[in-house]
């Protein structure tokens, strides 16, 4: 139980921090942080939740890297589901404690909850798709890497906040940078139809990429002999 209620609380940690950036002071704010600001927010959000719970459950804080962990053989079967729900349950507790900060805004709230997305108008579902699925495999497998026995570091947890930082940089032009399902899931139920109408997508696309992730460090073909 203590394992999971980590999970709760990192996930939370992450999802929370990570959001309240783009909410707060993302595009269109008083005093917008850009696309960096925000990147760099989600990164210190899992450095921050790494060393935080990392040593009671592993700090997964995302179902895609549950999956390819599980994948990768270093967690049971048993275990899967009970970090998914944990995971989901921490993400949605974030996006209530951001909608109760927020709703005692000036003039109310009218900017949503950093759910994400993709603009039809300027990229396809398709390339939306393969896109979280590129960053999740490039994402995870960092993790993987990082994490695996022949490659542990105390600074493992730094290694993947940047990683997830770079990747915002990256990818927030086409998706709003999900590669984590749970980030997805409390910010679409608190921002409305359209978002939920595209969750899909964001549940989707990141497993692929973990699992993917999970099967070539299951392979060791990035290790030496």
């Amino acid at each position: 139980m203590k394992t999971y209620l980590a999970e709760i609380l990192g996930t939370f940690l992450l999802v929370f921090i990570g959001t309240a950036s783009v909410v707060t002071g993302g595009f269109g704010t008083a005093l917008p942080i850009g696309q960096e600001g925000i990147g760099l927010a989600f990164g210190i959000g899992v450095i921050a939740a790494a060393y935080a719970v990392g040593p009671i459950s592993g700090a997964h804080l995302n179902p895609a890297v549950t999956l390819g962990v599980f994948l990768a053989g270093r967690l049971p079967a048993k275990d899967v589901i009970p970090y998914w729900i944990a995971q989901i349950i921490g993400g949605i507790l974030a996006s209530l404690a951001l909608w109760i900060m927020v709703s005692g805004q000036a003039g109310g709230h009218t900017t949503g909850f950093a759910a994400n997305g993709w603009d039809p108008n300027a990229y396809s579902a398709w390339s939306a798709f393969i896109t979280e699925i590129i960053a999740t495999f490039v994402f995870v497998t960092v993790i993987l890497g990082v994490t695996s026995a022949s490659h542990t570091t105390v600074l493992a947890g730094l290694v993947i906040g940047l990683t997830l930082a770079a990747i915002h940089f990256a990818v927030i032009p086409v998706t709003g940078t999900s590669v984590n399902p749970a980030r997805s899931i409390g910010p679409a139920l608190f921002t409305g139809t359209a978002a939920i109408a595209q969750l899909w997508l964001f549940i989707v696309a990141p497993l692929i990429g973990g699992a993917i992730a999970g099967v070539v460090a299951k392979s060791r073909v990035f290790e030496k002999d």
